[in-house]
């Protein structure tokens, strides 16, 4: 059966995350009940990141096995279809045996911050008006790309079966306390990107220091990371396959 990788866009903060999870919206639940619409049959969808309750995505993933025409009016049928916080962005035809999961390259999250109120920003980024050394700021992200060991930066509760990940770039964009911190990586642990995120901004505000943080990563000790920024904040970007598959930018 021909299989398939849809890409998505939506905006988190009504959903309890991505996967389709029992008594609780999700992503994927909207997505497939709107496919069950369409063709009056159900079809199982498998994502490609697990973003978490209030977190949004510019691209994300899923696949699907199909054997009927797919074409561009599916889209357009499917978007009329969909609440307003989720858009579908493509449909492509992938190789055989294709998982938008395990054969993604790399990942990129971004975590927004503003540092004057702004009622545009309020359920896409983090409301932060502190004073910030952006410079310290950048020391810090500039620190990940020497580890491969993140298990201080993963939440406890969590199923993997190692810690380690490859940062390919880590950097702090913004100034006059407005910007996002930027990260691309072949994998992400749970809670890794907003633990790094607000232990960093600690750095920016003096209350730790750059080599402190560096201990931290050393360290494997989740008790001293700061988790505790909001989802709101927090975008999957995008993700990375191989050129072969064909898909949108």
């Amino acid at each position: 059966m021909p299989r398939y990788f849809l890409e998505v866009s939506y905006k988190g903060t009504a959903y309890s995350g991505f996967q389709v999870q029992a008594n609780a919206g999700s992503i994927q639940e909207e997505i497939e009940k709107a496919f069950g619409v369409f063709f009056r049959k159900s079809v199982v969808m498998t994502g490609a990141s697990r973003t978490d309750t209030g977190v949004h995505a510019r691209q994300n993933y899923f696949h699907f096995d199909f054997d009927e025409p797919v074409d561009g009016e599916m889209v357009y049928r499917l978007n009329a279809i969909l609440p307003g916080d989720i858009c579908v962005r493509g449909i492509y035809p992938v190789p055989d045996g294709a998982h938008c999961r395990f054969d993604a390259e790399s990942r990129e999250y971004r975590y927004y911050i503003y540092g004057k109120k702004d009622p545009f920003l309020a359920d896409r980024a983090y409301f932060y008006p502190y004073p910030l050394d952006w410079a310290l700021l950048e020391e810090s992200a500039g620190r990940l790309g020497s580890f491969t060991d993140f298990a201080s930066f993963s939440k406890r509760n969590t199923q993997v079966n190692h810690f380690r990940c490859s940062i390919f770039e880590s950097h702090w964009v913004g100034e006059e306390g407005a910007g996002f911190y930027r990260i691309r990586a072949n994998r992400f642990l749970r809670g890794m990107v907003r633990g790094l995120t607000g232990t960093m901004l600690q750095v920016g505000r003096g209350q730790l220091t750059p080599a402190e943080f560096e201990e931290i990563l050393e360290g494997r000790d989740a008790t001293r990371v700061n988790f505790n920024v909001p989802a709101k904040g927090l975008f999957l970007e995008r993700i990375r396959y191989p050129d072969h598959y064909g898909l949108g930018t």
